[in-house]
């Protein structure tokens, strides 16, 4: 630590607190650095955190963490926090198994009010701790700092309607990294800023309403015109009619002039509401000009100012693009729809191709389904390419949106199974299992990238609801068709055959069954279909063997083996069944093979369950 003398003195806020202020410019430039260079030796998100370092040291320099509470939005942002509060030297080991969690995660420190993986939830939990500070009375204060882009997802918005009518001490910060009101930061806002935190405004403005509360039509103009005059100059006359205090936009990479105002703003009663400019990616060109592609990084060399060429590996995401891409090209029905995953979800070049059919509907998942069944009802063809995790969000309106009214919605489910480094919240363990049990809803499981390709086409072909989902990376470089034709529905493939024991693979696993049942000789299916499932197969497979074996990567409580272990029931089958799939907890981060050998979803794992 001898390179970053101040970053060194600071092993937890209490340390950070005793610096004069004077300091806190030096320490802002050591963190930076400091952050640049651990993350480009452990891979991880990068241009987030390197926007909201002076806002970060600000926070706890002002606040008295632990006591008061600073939660979080879009946990990707949170690095420099983890840096300040005791986990500077465990950096190198984020997103690692067994190393820090990805994000804030209430099990590993004090300092995490909330563990945090999705976005858009900062306002509700900080509403929800500042009511219980208010009843015990506490004194404690409490932050929700909430990235821009979380700042467009329903329960935002629904979570200031709610803090703005009561009398809590919230304070909501805005970590706006946007470039269209760059305009609005300078001196003027600044100094506008501190005016209206300040003492003075503060006095001027409540002793005003209880002057006027008893003479309510001079209270309504006063307060209007506060209001007009305020939005003369700042943009913050929404916020105000949600009932916050808006002050800002402030320089969001002035840590003396943050602090200044956060001093003032603490004291403020009532909820308030931070409108913060940053640079996304700030001190770190490269991250500056390319803050998507410096965004979350793998590991490199900053000397370099470039990121290592991506690997050209197919991967399903790469292989469902393409299809998208196709199929638009014959068909101008067919409609793309992606809440703000357009970079993860493949969707690159169908945005730049196909712009009209294109839409990103922001972070706002529940939006994207309901919004692709009104697209189905006027006769286009919506596709919705949604992570497994984020689906979870919008559970009710595949319900009620889309499978009660049986309407040709294609779900493109990536990211389902294990994620890797992004730990618990991203898992996609329980699609199948929140999916299997809704009427009306074909369900897909590819094995491969060809089989991936034929069944996105099957399922834009059905005319009802369908699924189709898919690993993160994953691919085995199987040759792709390029011509697309429709799989018999509910029908699996025997992939290899042999004697006793017979596995029942849905989805990407079946590589690794392929390769356990040369050693073991043992019948191996690629069942393809969760729902329908294929009745007669497995009818056949008890009559020729003694176990059937289910394996997927999803949650074994409710998923594809409890299909089968369903219809074995209701068929009054006696052969043995084992079901291999994700253990009933959560899974914490690690790579893709390291987590699948740890539970023994691997050849070798598989191999020592059946040989048990």
């Amino acid at each position: 630590m001898r390179d970053y003398p101040i970053l060194a003195l600071v092993d937890g806020p209490q340390d950070l607190r005793q610096l004069p202020i004077s300091k806190l410019p030096q320490l802002c430039n050591e963190l930076r650095e400091y952050l640049l260079k651990t993350v480009s030796q452990s891979s991880g998100h990068l241009a987030s955190g390197l926007g909201v370092v002076e806002l970060t040291v600000a926070l706890h320099y002002v606040y008295k963490t632990p006591f008061d509470k600073l939660v979080w939005d879009v946990g990707h942002q949170a690095y420099p926090h983890k840096i300040l509060t005791g986990r500077r030297d465990q950096m190198t080991s984020i997103r690692q198994k067994g190393g820090l969690h990805p994000f804030p995660w209430r099990e590993e420190s004090e300092y995490d009010s909330l563990s945090v993986g999705h976005s858009s939830t900062s306002i509700s939990a900080a509403l929800g701790m500042a009511v219980s500070a208010s009843i015990e009375q506490t004194g404690q204060k409490v932050a929700a700092i909430i990235g821009d882009g979380a700042m467009t997802a329903g329960m935002a918005f629904e979570a200031l309607n709610h803090g703005g009518a009561r009398n809590d001490d919230l304070l909501v910060i805005l970590n706006d990294n946007e470039m269209s009101i760059s305009e609005n930061v300078g001196a003027l806002n600044n100094s506008l800023a501190r005016l209206m935190s300040g003492n003075v405004y503060a006095t001027l403005r409540e002793g005003g309403k209880k002057i006027l509360q008893s003479i309510p039509p001079i209270k309504e103009l006063a307060k209007r015109t506060e209001e007009h005059l305020k939005g003369m100059v700042v943009p913050g006359t929404l916020f105000e009619e949600f009932g916050f205090n808006y002050i800002g936009p402030v320089d969001g990479h002035d840590v003396i002039g943050l602090v200044q105002t956060l001093k003032n703003m603490r004291d403020l009663s009532g909820p308030q509401f931070l409108h913060v400019i940053t640079k996304k990616g700030k001190g770190y060109l490269p991250a500056e000009q390319d803050p998507i592609g410096y965004h979350a990084v793998s590991k490199f060399d900053p000397k370099q100012n470039d990121l290592p060429k991506k690997s050209s590996t197919t991967t399903f995401s790469k292989v469902f693009g393409q299809w998208l891409c196709d199929m638009a090209a014959r068909d101008p029905k067919l409609m793309g729809i992606t809440p703000a995953m357009r970079e993860g979800s493949g969707m690159v070049e169908f945005s730049k191709r196909f712009p009209q059919q294109y839409f990103d509907v922001a972070i706002a998942e529940q939006h994207a389904l309901t919004f692709a069944a009104g697209l189905a009802i006027g006769g286009q063809r919506p596709v919705v390419a949604i992570y497994s995790t984020f689906l979870q969000r919008a559970y009710d309106q595949l319900i009620h949106d889309i499978a009660i009214q049986n309407l040709p919605v294609l779900l493109a489910i990536d990211r389902a199974g294990i994620v890797g480094a992004d730990g618990p919240t991203h898992q996609g363990a329980f699609d199948l299992s929140f999916m299997r049990c809704i009427p009306n809803l074909t369900i897909m499981t590819p094995s491969d990238e060809n089989e991936c390709r034929q069944m996105l086409y099957t399922g834009y072909q059905l005319g009802t609801p369908a699924a189709v989902r898919y690993p993160r990376g994953g691919a085995i470089d199987t040759p792709i068709s390029i011509e697309m034709s429709e799989l018999p529905i509910g029908k699996a493939v025997i992939r290899r055959q042999g004697h006793e024991t017979a596995i029942l693979c849905f989805g990407p696993l079946l590589h690794e069954a392929l390769l356990a049942a040369k050693i073991l000789d043992v019948t191996v299916v690629d069942m393809r279909f969760v729902k329908p499932l294929d009745h007669d197969c497995i009818d056949k497979l008890t009559q020729t063997h003694q176990q059937l074996v289910t394996l997927e990567d999803n949650a074994i409580i409710g998923g594809a083996g409890s299909a089968v272990a369903e219809y074995l029931m209701q068929q009054g089958s006696n052969v043995k069944l084992l079901r291999l799939g994700l253990p009933d907890h959560f899974i914490a981060q690690g790579s893709q093979a390291e987590v699948y050998a740890q539970l023994d979803l691997d050849c070798a794992g598989i191999i020592r369950r059946l040989s048990a």
